[in-house]
């Protein structure tokens, strides 16, 4: 060692430094790539659908001392971009009628103590070439679970009376929980207002033109078509009915890791809840 650090006219401490210099920077550029690969896979396996903020959490939760901003420029670097696309409303309720509208008890509360106190529902626009489609969602305000939908080529009651009979014979909530919707016709029909009756639920209605009093419902709407619906191309009503059930039940309710339910996904966090109750 003398004799080599001799012939190249260094020093012995400095040829260690170099030697430990390499060493960092060989198990730095290690770690880079092990770091890489795992938000690699973090992206494909969530469908690329999440971006810096919730693969920073997950690669967290999995050991990794990383920050948001790193996770973001490593994402930048290679392409790694969320599938977010850009909204595109089309008009879902019809509130020109003359049924009864309930009075607004939910009033923008969005805080719950428990699953099955408050439900939440709305129609949104599916888009596909076989024609047009419609989906009718149910949510549970304390898990953020979509507990009961519906998809179909018209907007009428019976679709949303489909969701909520399936969301009632999913969960069988005691009596006098709240279900809150906008003031669209269907809502407000004797028939729907009659199931609301049968199943012991208090009926709550937005306030007209008040987007914010159904906020919960609205804002999942819009996650399923910023990651979803606007990034895919449904050729038949067929292939929309597949997929929407894949992000729905698969993906969403199941896998989906959401900040204000502590960044897990609704059944984790119903799950969770049930066992501090045991």
């Amino acid at each position: 060692m003398e004799k080599m650090c001799s012939t190249l006219g260094v020093s012995k401490s400095g040829y260690y430094k170099w030697v430990q210099e390499q060493n960092n920077e060989n198990s730095y550029q290690k770690r880079r790539k092990a770091l890489l690969a795992r938000i690699k896979w973090l992206f494909v396996d969530t469908h690329q659908r999440y971006g810096s903020p919730k693969i920073t959490h997950l690669l967290r939760r999995e050991g990794w001392k990383v920050s948001e901003r790193l996770v973001g420029k490593i994402m930048g670097e290679h392409g790694l971009r969320s599938c977010v696309s850009k909204k595109f409303r089309v008009a879902t309720t019809d509130s020109n009628h003359s049924d009864p509208i309930a009075p607004n008890v939910l009033n923008q509360n969005f805080k719950t103590t428990a699953p099955n106190k408050v439900w939440v529902t709305d129609i949104t626009y599916i888009p596909c070439r076989e024609g047009r489609l419609y989906l009718a969602s149910v949510l549970d305000l304390f898990t953020r679970k979509i507990i009961g939908w519906k998809l179909a080529d018209r907007m009428t009651t019976d679709v949303v009376l489909s969701a909520l009979d399936d969301a009632y014979a999913s969960e069988k909530p005691a009596k006098g929980l709240i279900h809150h919707s906008d003031r669209g016709s269907q809502y407000a029909s004797g028939e729907y207002r009659a199931r609301l009756k049968t199943y012991k639920m208090k009926a709550s209605m937005s306030r007209k033109g008040n987007c914010y009093d159904n906020a919960c419902i609205e804002s999942f709407h819009s996650v399923l078509k910023k990651e979803f619906i606007y990034c895919t191309t449904f050729r038949t009503k067929a292939q929309a009915q597949q997929g929407v059930f894949e992000y729905i039940e698969l993906f969403y309710n199941r896998k989906r890791i959401h900040g204000s339910l502590g960044y897990l996904s609704p059944v984790r966090f119903e799950e969770a809840y049930y066992k501090t109750i045991a």
